[in-house]
């Protein structure tokens, strides 16, 4: 079981080593101010001249130049190679949502472990911030004010089924499989809401409303309830 390095009551932000700039972690910042950077994510950190509260991963690719700036009790170091770093800070950090900068872009296999990290701790709700977009693990129910045309996609990550209103093409009966069935490209036609039936649909949405979706969490919205180890 994984104990928590980093507790906080509101959200908090995560920075990786993928592509973002500084205006990227400054947004996410004015949301989620507590900061922690996942290993190589302490460059754009240094460069953005932020501060975190912690340092976690295998160290690797983090500056040993910014490393030597931050005190040994903050520098957390998990060194199994069974996880990403990415993971191995999510499932080290406690808050009601978490924000996650520098996990998309750039190389695609990266991207694609991010993704996998985010169904395996769906009980952790995660957002990550794109160039354009948020992505994250559709919880139970979600309400977003989207408005007409904007586009609105479904990823499976695994197979799932659920319901909506206001989307151009409703998933209501639909049967989600990532080997079978997708629905990227959907379009809202207004307010939109969406409900699961299990955690694995990646929901992804117009990166002007990640206030909004943070509030969901922070605010009590729906979550995925933590999964019991057997």
């Amino acid at each position: 079981m994984s104990y928590p390095i980093v507790h906080s009551s509101g959200p908090i932000t995560l920075v990786g080593g993928g592509q973002a700039t500084s205006q990227d972690l400054a947004e996410a910042l004015t949301i989620a101010p507590k900061l922690v950077a996942v290993d190589g994510g302490l460059h754009l950190a240094a460069a953005s001249g932020a501060f975190p509260e912690a340092v976690i991963g295998d160290m690797d690719s983090a500056p040993p130049e910014a490393l030597r700036r931050i005190p040994k009790a903050r520098q957390h170091l998990v060194s199994e190679q069974q996880t990403t770093d990415f993971d191995k800070a999510l499932r080290h950090v406690a808050a009601p949502v978490v924000l996650g900068v520098g996990f998309c872009g750039g190389r695609v296999d990266h991207q694609l472990a991010a993704f996998h990290t985010l169904l395996v701790h769906a009980q952790r709700p995660c957002i990550l911030i794109a160039e354009r977009e948020i992505i994250l693990i559709a919880p139970p129910d979600i309400a977003v004010d989207t408005a007409s045309g904007e586009r609105v996609s479904l990823f499976p990550l695994v197979p799932v089924q659920g319901r909506s209103t206001g989307l151009q093409w409703p998933v209501d009966g639909l049967r989600f499989d990532p080997a079978c069935f997708i629905g990227t490209s959907n379009h809202a036609t207004g307010a939109m809401r969406l409900w699961m039936d299990g955690r694995g649909m990646l929901l992804i949405l117009p990166r002007a409303h990640l206030a909004q979706v943070v509030a969901h969490f922070t605010d009590g919205g729906a979550r995925w309830p933590a999964v019991p180890h057997p």
